[in-house]
């Protein structure tokens, strides 16, 4: 099950990777929060589609409100502020900044559920948050860009699915992955829908194509119902400081892809901030097999003295 719970959490973070580019693309002719609207509204319905055919059993009134709620902070709140720094910013940067989610997991991990933050990991989320200043470069910013405040926004979108990831993961103990992801994308319509119809109002939608319905269709049912069911399942498996690290695979994909099909430039301060990152990435990653033993031979241990209790 842990095999299976690092797979699906890389494939999740390879298949956000590929979104950046995707949503530049469909952002230029649909608002950000149309989009989301359209994205959480086609996830829910895939993953609706799914439980109907399972005919699984509900949750109590008090879990479905709890799963409604870390929907608001994942979908309302981050995956919004995710949407517009990718409009006003690069898709690259995009891949980047938000790439600081792990050490906020790592972080919120240990505020909320307690999990081991030893002196590497903490290093790890230094290094993480380093690199992500290096590619916002506040010394020389233009606080009139809106290149700037995209990546505020990216940076506020890493921060609170660092927080939605701890929250879905104590949800996930007590309800089965696919109903916690069906709730937490209709937690999120309440932000998403009325900020939606401000934007159609002002701006509307622009001329669409074959190429813009079928993004949208992969931002909906890939990007949303399949990738966060593989993310949110990765959770339930793993503990939140293991899955943090196989968020690293979103940039890989995101910055190749945003150079290869988008022909956008990338700056000196990306690659020190990728570079931070990644050394942020390797520590956090050295680390965990050592803490994995302690785990493992600690419930050895618990088992042996069971069995040894009259």
């Amino acid at each position: 099950m842990s095999i299976y719970g690092i797979i699906a959490g890389l494939l999740a973070a390879a298949i956000w990777g590929g979104m950046y580019v995707v949503s530049k693309v469909v952002l230029a002719v649909i608002p950000p929060f149309a989009l989301l609207t359209l994205r959480l509204a086609l996830g829910a319905a895939a993953l609706a589609l799914v439980l109907a055919l399972r005919r699984g059993r509900m949750p109590t009134r008090a879990l479905v409100l709890e799963a409604l709620a870390v929907g608001l902070v994942g979908f309302g709140v981050s995956v919004g502020l995710q949407f517009v720094g990718t409009a006003l910013s690069t898709a690259a940067n995009a891949a980047l900044v938000t790439s600081a989610s792990p050490a906020f997991i790592v972080l919120f991990g240990a505020l909320i559920l307690r999990e081991s933050l030893g002196p590497a990991r903490l290093l790890a989320l230094v290094l993480a948050s380093l690199g992500v200043m290096a590619v916002i470069d506040p010394r020389s910013v233009d606080l009139g860009s809106d290149a700037f405040w995209g990546n505020i926004a990216l940076l506020g979108a890493a921060l609170s699915w660092g927080l939605y990831s701890v929250l879905v993961k104590r949800v996930s103990q007590r309800m089965d992955t696919l109903t916690v992801s069906l709730l937490a994308f209709l937690g999120g319509l309440p932000v998403s829908l009325p900020l939606a119809g401000g934007e159609l109002l002002r701006r509307g939608v622009g001329p669409l194509n074959i190429g813009i319905i079928l993004g949208v269709l992969y931002l909906g049912l890939v990007s949303t119902a399949l990738a966060m069911y593989l993310w949110n399942k990765s959770l339930a498996l793993l503990d939140a400081g293991v899955v943090s690290l196989l968020f690293f695979a979103q940039p890989i994909v995101g910055v190749g892809l945003g150079a290869a099909l988008l022909g956008e430039e990338l700056q000196v301060g990306f690659w020190v901030g990728a570079a931070l990152i990644a050394a942020g990435l390797v520590l956090a990653a050295r680390s965990q097999p050592g803490e994995e033993l302690r785990g493992a031979a600690a419930g050895a241990e618990q088992l042996s003295s069971r069995r040894r209790d009259p």
